[in-house]
């Protein structure tokens, strides 16, 4: 069977932990692939909210996920504090490639690797529109 491989980058900018909730957990008693979304967000709104962003407002343009990959490395269970680690990347015209890399603060081990692709969307407009410069710069050198 393929596996999705995800190419990492390795300069991440920005950190935070998250707890494994009891809600977090499957039938199977680990975290399941829904909750890892849901996880993967909380993620992303404390990372733009470093910069004074919001998924709605970075620079008065939105945010729009167009895509997610994810490999599962290991699993993870109720009371697990989980560290993200978030950069960005892969910059085109219109959006980018948002990296996680996420381990077990306990043990080390690497839980999963994941990107979202984003696309900046201007709602006074209705149509995507350029990566902010406020945004890029940060990443962007």
């Amino acid at each position: 069977m393929a596996r999705i491989e995800i190419e990492m980058m390795e300069d991440f900018i920005f950190e935070t932990e998250l707890a494994i909730r009891i809600t977090d957990l499957n039938y199977a008693d680990h975290v399941g692939n829904d909750a890892f979304v849901s996880l993967i967000h909380e993620a992303r709104v404390r990372f733009l909210k470093n910069f004074n962003f919001s998924e709605a407002d970075v620079d008065g343009k939105g945010l729009i996920v167009s895509d997610l990959a994810v490999s599962y490395k290991s699993l993870s269970f109720y009371g697990d504090k989980l560290k993200f680690e978030i950069g960005a990347g892969d910059f085109n015209k219109y959006g980018c490639d948002i990296f996680y890399r996420v381990t077990n603060t306990k043990t080390n081990n690497l839980v999963l690797l994941a990107k979202t692709g984003i696309v900046f969307f201007d709602y006074a407009k209705d149509k995507i529109a350029a990566v902010p410069e406020a945004f890029s710069s940060h990443f962007v050198t």
